[in-house]
């Protein structure tokens, strides 16, 4: 298990945004045009570690499949920076054959910021060996990184029925007891999303019964609303009267 103390130095406001967000907001206000791939490939190899990572940072605009086994090297970069860009990287080049490679760094990595780098990238690769290292994301990591896993396994809705089975127990049991606020809501979202594959059987129940108890009980407004809006989108009878009738009461 992971202690917070090894990403302080991140805001958790910051984290509830897209790890490119700042970047893509920097990229609509620029009319530079987009680094050039061949360039760019070439300076994945460079000896600098700073050119390394702008060059990785580039594959987070580029989508170019010649970059991904670079990239796949580069995660064992010396550099923490490097590593963190090179998973963002394979985050936007999303590959089969990027997994093992990602999953094996977040097993090894002692930085935060690259561990968070590492299963967003590994939510976008939308592949089932990512499923257990999400879930123990969840569960163990600091608070950063447990936010992105939650994110991550609503991914899992694109595997298939069993990978989404898998994931809606540990995302409820995350929604109830995390102590973080957002991680709760990021959970809610998820099991929301993730509900939307499901026919009406005994985990859909289970996970609907989870929001409800959150849309109730749930001590910050932002997880309950989130949990509000995953019913809603769910279209849930139970969920849409127990909605109705706390409005009508003015409890939400």
């Amino acid at each position: 298990m992971y202690d917070d103390d090894d990403l302080t130095v991140l805001n958790l406001d910051d984290d509830l945004e897209s790890p490119l967000d700042h970047m893509e907001a920097i990229d609509a206000e620029s009319e530079e045009p987009k680094p050039d791939p061949e360039e760019m490939l070439l300076l994945l190899e460079s000896p600098d570690p700073n050119q390394r990572m702008l060059a990785a940072r580039a594959f987070c605009e580029l989508q170019d499949e010649r970059a991904v086994p670079h990239l796949i090297r580069l995660l064992e970069d010396p550099c923490p920076l490097v590593r963190v860009s090179a998973a963002y990287g394979l985050g936007r080049n999303p590959s089969p054959d990027a997994v093992e490679s990602l999953i094996k760094q977040y097993d090894e990595d002692f930085n935060g910021y690259v561990r968070k780098g590492v299963i967003w990238a590994l939510g976008n690769c939308r592949d089932r060996r990512s499923q257990p290292t999400l879930i123990d994301a969840l569960k163990t990591d600091i608070s950063a990184v447990r936010l992105w896993a939650a994110s991550a396994l609503a991914q899992m809705s694109a595997v298939g029925y069993e990978a989404v089975i898998a994931s809606i127990p540990p995302l409820i049991e995350a929604m109830r007891r995390d102590p973080v606020a957002a991680v709760r809501s990021n959970c809610a979202w998820s099991i929301g999303q993730l509900c939307r594959e499901l026919p009406s059987n005994v985990v859909y129940a289970t996970a609907v019964d989870a929001l409800l108890e959150t849309l109730v009980e749930d001590e910050d407004l932002g997880v309950r609303e989130d949990a509000r809006s995953s019913l809603l989108k769910l279209g849930d009878p139970r969920g849409l009267q127990m909605i109705e009738e706390l409005e009508r009461e003015g409890l939400l």
